[in-house]
């Protein structure tokens, strides 16, 4: 029963701003260690920023200073706010766990395309 489903993608131009939304469909949201994750076509899944149980973020460099992640626990959501975005942030955005057990399974993700 766990699904995510991820919202707020669309059409950005460079120097623009989108936001994400991941509304989660699990147990427990408020402990689990959560991520976004992207791919871009002929590129592998990335991890582009994570957020734990305790609200300790982290970014991948080369959103550093632009992505900013966050959750509300209450609405069992995880946003992604994307700033001074550029055309290599092209891509589908997921949403899942960070976990060495693995992910759960993968959303359909949301489509954000950077272009002008």
């Amino acid at each position: 029963q766990v699904q995510f489903v991820e919202s707020g993608g669309g059409l950005g131009q460079p120097g623009g701003s989108l936001r994400l939304s991941c509304a989660a469909s699990v147990r427990l949201f408020s402990i689990i260690h959560m991520g976004w994750y992207r791919q871009a076509p002929g590129k592998q899944r990335e991890m582009v920023a994570t957020i734990s149980s305790g609200n300790n973020t982290n970014y991948a460099d080369s959103v550093k200073g632009r992505f900013t992640i966050s959750r509300d626990n209450a609405r069992n959501t995880v946003y992604l706010q994307m700033n001074s975005l550029k055309p290599e942030d092209t891509a589908l955005y997921y949403c899942n766990r960070v976990s060495p057990l693995g992910p759960f399974p993968w959303g359909q993700g949301t489509q954000v395309t950077v272009s002008s």
